[in-house]
């Protein structure tokens, strides 16, 4: 650590190990994939933790390019490694495999058009750096046509054979199968989920993936990597010869993320061991299979990078598009979850690994998997179902309770919510929560029609959603936002009742000299001879009476005269608080 540096952004193996960059050993990866000897690996992990250099160093380690180049591996793990008979295995198998690698990573298009223009510009860029076969006699007339009609732009059905058409050309002149890498192969899946292109994306890249890694005779090893994993029936149809390993599996749970031992010897070496308790509370949290203790390395390297400063780096690494989306458009029981989550409280769920990307907006196991597969939740037990259970499911069943992973994940979700408040929406809010504050009815009136008004589109599902409905969902987005805004100097509670909109919320400060409050919402029920929003109003201040929702706070040892009971009633987005 003392002559490497702490530099951020390198991916490239061979430049982290010529410039002396801070690198800790990950090569015994390596070793692991061989020895496993699976056909096609798939291996997911979040984003930042290493993916990209794990597979940049697998390519310097087999490709016939780097045969000259052991003196990147000297003094690693992979090139120490022994036989029983004391022979250096491996280091016979650096160098000696012609080795594809490719990136997806930025594959991020709006249309269909375009991502199939960037993907086809990354297989052209392929054939570019191999166009030393067109040299000689190894392709005939037809093989240098079709050689020269791979170009950006190209149609789906070309693009479709060329990764297997180009390393059969390489199997040929070298007389050796290839290594396929491919990274970061979900980039664009996301992009397409979000902007609805989606069935045109999984058409093509059932048949790319099909070509490349399951039909392929050329095919030595294939290695994928990705956050997420999609769903076999999307895009790896009939790919029996597929290993996915995922954040659960057992397989590889140390080879991406640092280890504690690694974070903690790396903080000492810094300079910084004084730091390892709050680097912990910070940036712990993953799990990887049996693997507890992961920390996410770009955080880990920002940090030293930074001489000890904490911020929320891994977050601020962009990436969180559609996690925002999700919970933003979520259903009234997401976001109520997420206030639990924000709050420090963990849930059950079952999780589906193979991510169905048109499920999300329907199901809720299908999210809490999406965000354990990229990281903003971890798992804290699993329980497997020895009997049925009624209203939980059936023997076998395998039940997660996820929590949010660390204090940085955390942060990163508090600024999601903030951002939902933002611009014009952003001061009414803030006012509307400083006249509540201050017990000002006619402003909190003023500026809680504006919010809602504003608000509204923001927690629309896209499913054309009742007016009804409209409330529960504006709801839980403007609790989110308390439990966020005011988690300093008060602690936020909602109890969901029955029937659309009527909550009970309580707002209790930390100092118990201040004032706590009682918030009711009803939506307006003409079937309950509620003729005006005055009369829902008054059913709701009934509700907070007839349920006694004071004495829980006054049992925690408030006085009555220091609670306030506040009414929301709801018509449409029309609000009337009293």
């Amino acid at each position: 650590m003392n002559e490497n540096r702490a530099g951020l952004g390198y991916q490239d193996f061979e430049e982290v190990r010529s410039q002396h960059i801070f690198y800790i050993d990950k090569t015994d990866f390596i070793r692991e994939w061989w020895e496993n000897a699976d056909k096609v690996t798939l291996i997911t992990r979040p984003r930042r933790f290493g993916k990209t250099l794990n597979m940049s160093m697998t390519e310097c380690f087999f490709s016939n390019k780097y045969k000259d180049r052991s003196d990147l591996f000297e003094g690693l793990s992979i090139w120490e490694e022994k036989s029983p008979d004391g022979e250096y295995r491996y280091r016979k198998l650096q160098g000696t495999f012609p080795v594809i690698f490719l990136s997806f990573a930025n594959v991020k298009a709006a249309s269909y058009k375009e991502m199939l223009f960037k993907i086809t510009k990354v297989i052209t860029d392929l054939y570019n750096k191999n166009d030393y076969l067109l040299n000689g006699n190894l392709l005939n007339e037809k093989e240098r046509k079709y050689y020269q009609k791979i170009e950006p732009g190209m149609s789906s059905e070309l693009a479709t054979d060329a990764i297997s058409t180009m390393a059969g050309f390489m199997q040929r002149h070298y007389n050796q199968k290839v290594i396929i890498i491919l990274d970061e192969y979900d980039t664009p899946m996301q992009d397409a989920w979000i902007s609805g292109y989606w069935e045109a994306a999984v058409r093509f890249f059932s048949g790319l993936f099909n070509s490349t890694f399951k039909t392929n005779e050329y095919l030595e090893r294939g290695l994928i990597t990705g956050i997420t994993r999609v769903a076999k029936e999307s895009i790896f149809t009939g790919m029996n010869n597929l290993d996915v390993i995922t954040t659960t599996s057992d397989k590889y749970t140390t080879s991406f993320g640092f280890t504690e031992e690694e974070v903690f010897t790396a903080l000492d070496d810094a300079g910084l061991g004084e730091q390892k308790e709050k680097v912990k509370k910070w940036y712990d949290g993953f799990i990887f299979g049996t693997s507890t203790d992961i920390y996410n390395p770009w955080s880990i390297v920002s940090f030293i990078n930074k001489k000890g400063k904490y911020d929320t780096y891994w977050s601020n690494t962009s990436g969180n598009g559609l996690v925002n989306q999700l919970i933003q458009k979520g259903t009234p029981d997401i976001k109520q979850t997420m206030e639990d989550l924000l709050q420090g409280k963990s849930f059950e769920a079952e999780i589906d690994e193979k991510i169905v990307f048109d499920q999300l907006n329907g199901s809720m196991d299908a999210v809490w998997s999406l965000l354990l597969a990229t990281g903003y939740l971890k798992v804290l037990n699993v329980r497997t179902l020895d009997t049925d259970e009624e209203g939980v499911g059936e023997e076998g069943d395998v039940w997660y309770t996820l929590t949010i992973t660390n204090l940085e994940t955390k942060r990163m979700f508090r600024k999601i919510v903030k951002g939902w408040f933002k611009n014009d929406t952003e001061m009414y809010y803030n006012e509307f929560i400083k006249a509540l504050l201050n017990d000002n009815v006619k402003k909190m009136n003023t500026f809680m029609n504006k919010v809602a008004l504003n608000t509204f589109s923001f927690f629309d599902s896209g499913n054309k959603p009742s007016d009804q409905a409209e409330p529960e969902r504006f709801y839980h987005g403007l609790v989110l936002g308390m439990v966020v805004n005011l988690s300093d100097t008060y602690k936020v509670r909602s109890n969901r009742e029955s029937g659309f909109g009527r909550y009970d919320v309580m707002i209790e400060p930390l100092d118990k000299t201040k004032k706590a409050f009682i918030l009711e919402f009803k939506v307006i029920d003409l079937d309950e001879d509620e003729k005006t929003l005055e009369d829902t109003l008054a059913n709701a201040h009934a509700q907070i009476e007839e349920k006694q929702y004071e004495a829980e706070l006054i049992s925690s040892g408030y006085l009555p005269e220091q609670i306030r009971k506040y009414g929301f009633a709801f018509r449409g987005k029309e609000c009337l608080i009293g």
